[in-house]
């Protein structure tokens, strides 16, 4: 991310009570195109770059006050956050709203992102900007897929290793693709159910719940751990990366890699695939750590650190983030880095030059 500076608040800020001048402009338009690569993913250019910001501009005045209502309740200071909605939040949203123009027909937005990474956080700003603007926006994540507890408890019988719910095999894959033609099916259409799922069911097993009923939307946000992830070659595995060791964990693998082809006619309702990418992905077990000695401080119950480290290894040895989101990159159609402290870094796409 191009670190904002206390001067773009300002700027922001001007540019709100109609106070921004022509060097204003001019900066913004500088750190527009200070990154080659995050420019190119947003077709900016020196010719037409005024203009894009202009627009953004305009999108700014129209949804701050829906912005600053809801970053206020679930983040904090709005203040604090006003260059990320003006650096990242504003662009995607115009991303997606001229992606839904062209195709005539509601978007399916996959998002891709593991625990931490701020799945949860972009679809609540994504889904206010949207629906300020006029546009029926459904956040959904490939979770409200999971089979139910009842279909859970049999399939572990079947296969011991499915300990918890998350890795492939886990889901209803044909329930999400009858979701997905209803809501890909042009407007108007009457209302139909879109599952849900609770985690906090079932000491934390979690089960479906009741549906949610959504018509004639314009932008559907479909989100999950491993959306759009491919199944590799099984020579992966002759030599995999830790803590893939034993036998037992090679196996778990490839069963993993394997259940994957079920879910390639899911990936394929996809629009559009967008990855928020964690360079180092070992900081998620770090902030897992974290959120539960947070949990414990405040007299909640919470894991400890062996526990957090089998249950975070045992979905690293599901789907190692090495060998199969790093190879997803190359086939998004946007790739957003998060930075250690969360925060959103840079965007590109490897297929833009």
């Amino acid at each position: 991310m191009i670190k904002s500076s206390d001067s773009l608040s300002q700027i922001l800020k001007a540019l709100l009570d109609g106070r921004s001048t022509a060097a204003d402009w001019q900066k913004l338009g500088q750190l527009e195109l200070a990154n080659p690569r995050q420019a190119s993913a947003f077709n900016l250019t020196t010719t037409n770059v005024e203009a894009q910001l202009q627009q953004r501009a305009k999108l700014l005045r129209l949804t701050y006050s829906a912005f600053w209502e809801v970053c206020d309740r679930h983040l904090g200071n709005p203040e604090w956050f006003l260059p990320t909605l003006w650096q990242f939040w504003l662009p995607l949203a115009q991303r997606l709203i001229q992606q839904r123009q062209a195709i005539g027909r509601p978007l399916i937005q996959g998002v891709l992102g593991g625990q931490g990474t701020g799945k949860t956080t972009l679809g609540i700003m994504l889904s206010t900007i949207l629906q300020t603007l006029g546009y029926n926006t459904l956040s959904w994540s490939l979770d409200d897929l999971y089979k139910t507890y009842a279909d859970r408890l049999q399939l572990q019988q079947q296969i011991p290793e499915l300990i918890w719910r998350g890795p492939p095999g886990t889901h209803d894959v044909e329930l999400g693709l009858q979701v997905l033609d209803q809501l890909r099916h042009a407007q108007p259409n009457p209302p139909f159910a879109v599952p849900r799922f609770d985690k906090s069911l079932h000491n934390g097993m979690g089960d479906r719940v009741a549906p949610e009923f959504v018509q004639d939307m314009d932008v559907v946000l479909f989100e999950g751990w491993f959306m759009g992830v491919q199944p590799i070659e099984p020579i992966a595995f002759t030599h995999p990366p830790a803590p893939i060791q034993t036998e037992a964990d090679r196996a778990f693998a490839q069963a993993c890699n394997d259940r994957l082809s079920a879910y390639l006619p899911l990936w394929q309702q996809l629009d559009s695939l967008w990855v928020l990418y964690l360079p180092d992905y070992r900081l998620s077990k770090q902030w897992r750590q974290q959120a539960e000695a947070k949990m414990k401080a405040s007299g909640k119950s919470g894991m400890s650190d062996v526990e957090i480290d089998v249950f975070v290894e045992y979905f690293w040895k599901a789907l190692h983030p090495d060998l199969f989101i790093r190879p997803t990159l190359a086939q998004a159609d946007l790739v957003i880095e998060i930075n250690s402290d969360h925060s959103l870094g840079e965007m590109y796409c490897f297929h833009r030059t």
